[in-house]
């Protein structure tokens, strides 16, 4: 056993973890001439509460009321907007599978337990 190699084998490179602000998409998006099958949303951790009253200003203003605001898409539009750096009208266009991926993230994001 004097002459027997030991022969080590790397370890396969560990995957980076997906970001849990990342939503991907049942098919590929277009919009502006871009194709996207996901997004991330990395800016909520930089929200404030004044971005929900100004979520909030902009659905009274839009004539939309409900008791439940935050649950709205259109709420949901404006804070992932925030959030992407995407436009509004990018999230209005989505699927609606997709749309409820978007917004299952940010309720998510927001009443999660830490």
């Amino acid at each position: 056993m004097e002459n027997e190699k030991v022969i080590t084998i790397p370890a396969p490179a560990e995957q980076e973890a997906e970001p849990e602000t990342l939503v991907k998409f049942s098919r590929p998006y277009t919009f502006g001439g871009s194709t996207y099958r996901e997004i991330d949303l990395d800016q909520m951790d930089s929200l404030s509460a004044q971005d929900m009253v100004a979520a909030e200003k902009y659905l009274f203003k839009s004539g939309i009321i409900s008791p439940l605001p935050d649950m709205t898409v259109e709420y949901i539009c404006f804070i992932a907007s925030k959030a992407s750096g995407l436009p509004m009208e990018f999230f209005k266009g989505l699927q609606p599978k997709d749309m409820n991926r978007v917004k299952n993230k940010v309720t998510g994001f927001f009443y999660g337990e830490d």
